[in-house]
């Protein structure tokens, strides 16, 4: 009976759009939270990974267009199941969440089609908690995924993304989170360690597991974070191995990736100052070099950084300005016949809140550095009107 009451209250989600706790039975909880997103957008250029809500990089004019567009874009929508378990041992306690949104493409591809987008799986974890100690299993943010700009229309695709700074990536794998010092402390210092599934240019099918990243080694990260009242920043460092081989091949071939990185946050009285910087080679995979993969063992290394400041008057009124770059290394694209080389990123917002919902305004600009034989570039712009209402 517990268990039809819990569906019964999952069925009648869409009629009520407010944060609820429901109880499957004895301690445990289960909070249902997310978010609506609308975006109105026009673009003078196409994007990667996407246009809309997905836009990042312009795509060189080869593909791109020479006439502006519009859109409506939803696919930011998203569902959180956050599992508030009992405690399973002395002092230990169980939890979890399941998270999805609609960025796996439509249903179909037929005229009605771009009204069905498709939900994709985010997250799904579970925790066991021990004072200070977190053990997470299953697909989680890497410790690579760290300070994230404000947007109302880039939401899971972030500003930066993959192209001006921005990396890390979610897998599935163990992790833990072990506070290292008093609670109470004016700065808490925690340590973040991972081991999960690496991999190199796909899955290969939509049903097994074989490419790249399982004939190697799994990823490897660790991060130190500091967390004070109004200053906070960590440091990462990253190692993976590929075998850029087939199962079935007498030889290997090993593609070594290693990543470091920086990111620092200041909130003070409506004042925001982050950013971030990585230095790295061959990681694909967390979305480093430009999202690029070559399949020899020859190297791509890369180097980005973003920054952002933004100013809230009375808690309602908000203006942010956003820049980042990323360059890889101009020997490394030629010889590996890669086209990326460099991008910058800019955007603008203008935000306003009213209660749970925000309305922002945004002008994102891209230009891209590419290389076809000669060195070239390619620039475009998005204009954006945003809609979000968190429950």
């Amino acid at each position: 009976m517990k268990n039809f009451l819990t569906l019964i209250a999952l069925a009648i989600l869409p009629w009520s759009l407010i944060a609820q706790n429901v109880i499957p039975g004895g301690k445990e909880t289960i909070k249902i939270k997310g978010f609506i997103s609308q975006t109105f957008f026009m673009q003078d250029q196409k994007f990667a990974f996407g246009n809309g809500q997905k836009a990042e990089w312009v795509l060189p004019p080869a593909a791109s267009t020479n006439k502006s567009f519009y859109g409506f874009d939803v696919r930011n929508t998203r569902l959180t199941f956050v599992y508030n378990g009992p405690e399973i041992a002395k002092d230990w306690k169980l939890g979890g969440v399941l998270e999805a949104d609609f960025f796996a493409g439509n249903v179909g591809s037929g005229v009605f089609s771009p009204q069905m987008p498709t939900p994709r799986l985010r997250l799904a974890y579970l925790d066991l908690v021990h004072n200070q100690t977190r053990i997470r299993m299953g697909q989680a943010w890497t410790p690579m995924f760290g300070n994230v700009p404000v947007s109302v229309s880039h939401i899971a695709f972030p500003l930066g993304y993959g192209n001006a700074g921005f990396v890390g990536w979610r897998f599935p794998g163990i992790y833990l989170y072990q506070g290292l010092n008093d609670k109470s402390s004016a700065v808490k210092i925690r340590l973040d360690a991972a081991l999960f599934a690496n991999s190199w240019t796909g899955p290969g099918d939509n049903n097994n597991f074989m490419n790249a990243g399982n004939l190697g080694t799994p990823q490897m990260e660790m991060k130190l974070n500091f967390a004070g009242k109004s200053l906070g920043g960590y440091l990462v460092a990253h190692y993976d191995q590929k075998n850029i081989t087939t199962v079935a091949a007498t030889t290997d071939h090993k593609l070594s990736g290693t990543a470091f990185e920086v990111g620092v946050k200041y909130h003070q009285k409506g004042f925001l100052l982050q950013g971030n910087l990585y230095s790295g080679k061959n990681i694909g995979q967390q979305f480093g070099g430009i999202t690029q993969f070559q399949m020899t063992t020859d190297d791509l290394r890369s180097l980005g950084y973003w920054v952002q400041a933004g100013y809230v008057v009375d808690k309602k009124l908000g203006f942010y300005g956003f820049l980042g770059k990323e360059k890889v290394n101009h020997d490394d694209v030629v010889k590996l016949a890669l086209s990326r080389s460099e991008h910058t990123l800019s955007n603008f917002m203008v935000d306003y809140k009213l209660g749970a919902v925000t309305l922002g305004v945004e002008w994102l600009h891209s230009k891209l550095g590419y290389y076809d034989g000669s060195d070239k570039s390619a620039s475009g712009n998005q204009y954006s009107f945003s809609a979000l209402y968190k429950f």
